[in-house]
């Protein structure tokens, strides 16, 4: 049977799958590294000036690049969480299928969204 639509990641081969979430994982590690550094650096940086925010015209502009920062950082662990739950549906053999109503996820949308779980119908009624 010949179709015009690429073939779903879910049906692709593993290996082409496990390498597209090993390069996700990696460039999240670099950026959590890089997080993780810039937010080391700012700590030690803030260490040796005023802990006064209140009277510092700089410390609530500093309290508020260490929050960003760390916020970025948990959305680099969360989004490696994601790629641990998208290996283990791989070797499950879920990848790629809808956990809601377990229709294929188009390709686009693993391509785009590597630890997409839903396809964009479920996505949709989820955000309403």
């Amino acid at each position: 049977m010949t179709t015009t639509q690429p073939a779903a990641p879910a049906q692709a081969d593993p290996g082409v799958v496990r390498r597209w979430l090993a390069d996700e994982r990696a460039a999240a590690l670099l950026r959590l590294n890089a997080l993780t550094k810039d937010f080391d650096d700012m700590v030690a940086a803030s260490a040796s000036i005023s802990m006064d925010d209140e009277h510092d015209p700089e410390g609530s502009t500093i309290a508020f690049e260490r929050s960003q920062v760390s916020a970025l950082a948990d959305q680099a662990r969360r989004h490696l969480a994601e790629l641990d739950d998208a290996e283990e549906r791989l070797q499950a053999g879920r990848y790629g299928l809808c956990e809601s109503c377990g229709s294929v996820i188009p390709a686009g949308r693993l391509e785009a969204r590597p630890t997409a779980t839903l396809c964009m119908s479920c996505a949709s009624r989820q955000r309403h």
